[in-house]
């Protein structure tokens, strides 16, 4: 499919060309991913009944992030080594490793070191996912295949809970794993087979050494982070907050000193280029708008005695709404691209202070409205944001920008997590989850994120103008 063709498709010639079957097997790495993430919220009971290690409850969330930050970062530079096949081969196998591993655990402790390899395994799927749109297809389509990607990732983060709670029920929860690892399995496999028309690149050709130092940098930096959001005790998770954001900022500086290996992309922080500009937007947007997503149900339920169901359908109404508007405007002309990507942003700030407003009361519908918001803003914005800053990456560093792109997504949200943990322990959840503490923390858990938000709303502005101005 050639530029012109691809640009006047609609989702039915995308089909008869071939470009959508391909991808939608691709983007399967993003239901291993975020199902495997998302579906330990409700088996997570019958785990701390049959194997102990209730104690250890927030880490299994907590160590999956870890391995799919630090997976994220290396899959750039990996695919610039092998083949995104190879690399996406290679992931598939260690995310069924760990599932398998979780399956027969025999201790808590056991189950955390595989969710910790799934982690590292579903990391590197989906930064593959976004390293293969600009290794397979036309650039554009991307808008359309990022639609895609928005779709299964709202489908499998809502899924995945429902599966947990279906096949743990039924069957158990070793099950539940045990078909994740299966599945895997069949799917790098498949690789073999439906993976076969990658654009020529010089993998096998690597012009620097892997950056293993700068690596652990970042690992040490997110650990602290993710550390930081299971701990109780408020001054001890700033200290651990503050020390990873530390890390994480070294992890940057090195970076960008590691010249052919890098991992990130040149300028990535720098608001005079798009590339820079649209990861500001990124990381900044995605930090502001964690609270909600991890103290929501928390508020909802202790403030106005929210239904577990009330609170997940309000909950998945925010990924719903980020699929439908990222289908809906997948075919929008390229002139419109600046415009949407405005509105999508300052829908997200909107949708922050309007949850500083409507939890506290309790109004079903101005939540529904305001998640809905949020979720469409990021839904706008995403596909067009996500192919600007990949086709403006510098020769060599598409890749890395491509995966980085996403992987600066994952920092964020555990950088977000950890603030919104402080945040909410500060003011009256360290001394339990009560109505009052509830009360205290509502108004702070998204009102303190707002500046923040606005940075990311001025970024958005910034990469707007940029892209407009870019010749096309």
């Amino acid at each position: 499919m050639d530029g012109k063709a691809a640009s006047q498709s609609d989702w039915a010639g995308l089909w008869r060309s071939g470009a959508l079957p391909q991808f939608c097997f691709i983007s399967l790495g993003l239901i291993f991913h975020a199902g495997a993430e998302n579906m330990i919220s409700t088996i997570m009971p019958s785990i701390v009944r049959e194997i102990g290690g209730v104690e250890l409850n927030g880490w299994t969330f907590a160590i999956y992030e870890i391995g799919s930050i630090i997976a994220g970062a290396a899959t750039g530079r990996l695919t610039t080594y092998w083949t995104v096949r190879s690399n996406m081969i290679v992931a598939a196998l260690i995310f069924a490793a760990g599932a398998f591993i979780t399956t027969f655990a025999p201790s808590m402790e056991v189950a955390l070191g595989g969710r910790l390899l799934s982690g590292f395994g579903g990391g590197g799927l989906i930064a593959l996912s976004y390293v293969a749109i600009q290794r397979y297809f036309e650039a554009a389509i991307w808008p359309q295949l990022m639609a895609i990607l928005s779709v299964v990732w709202g489908v499998a983060a809502f899924g995945g809970p429902l599966y947990g709670a279906i096949i743990g029920t039924v069957l158990s929860w070793r099950w539940a794993f045990g078909f994740f690892g299966l599945a895997a399995i069949v799917f790098a496999a498949a690789c073999l087979v439906v993976l076969r028309n990658e654009k020529p690149h010089d993998a096998g050709k690597p012009t620097g050494a892997f950056p293993f130092f700068t690596l652990l940098l970042l690992a040490s930096g997110i650990t602290a982070i993710a550390t930081a959001g299971v701990e109780i005790r408020p001054l001890v998770a700033a200290g651990l907050v503050l020390a990873g954001t530390i890390g994480v900022i070294l992890f940057f500086v090195v970076d960008s000193r590691n010249g052919a290996s890098r991992l990130f992309p040149s300028g990535v922080f720098d608001p005079r280029g798009i590339v820079g500009s649209g990861m500001i937007m990124v990381a900044a947007l995605s930090i502001s708008t964690c609270s909600f997503g991890f103290y929501g149900p928390l508020l909802l339920a202790a403030l106005h005695d929210f239904s577990p169901v009330t609170t997940g359908l309000i909950i998945a109404s925010e990924s719903i709404s980020w699929s439908i508007l990222s289908i809906a405007l997948a075919n929008a002309p390229r002139h419109w691209e600046a415009a949407i990507t405005r509105i999508g942003a300052v829908m997200i700030v909107a949708g922050i202070a309007g949850f500083a407003w409507v939890v506290p009361t309790g109004s079903v519908a101005g939540i529904l409205f305001f998640a809905t918001l949020q979720g469409g803003g990021f839904g706008i914005l995403w596909p067009f944001a996500s192919r600007r800053v990949i086709e403006a990456a510098r020769p060599g560093e598409e890749e890395v920008t491509a995966a980085g792109f996403s992987t600066l997504q994952r920092i964020g949200y555990a950088t977000g997590a950890a603030a919104a943990g402080i945040v909410a322990n500060s003011n009256g959840f360290a001394d339990g989850f009560t109505k009052a503490a509830a009360t205290t923390a509502a108004v702070p858990l998204f009102l303190y994120f707002l500046p923040l938000a606005l940075v990311g709303c001025l970024a958005a502005f910034r990469f707007a103008a940029l892209t407009s101005a870019r010749p096309r």
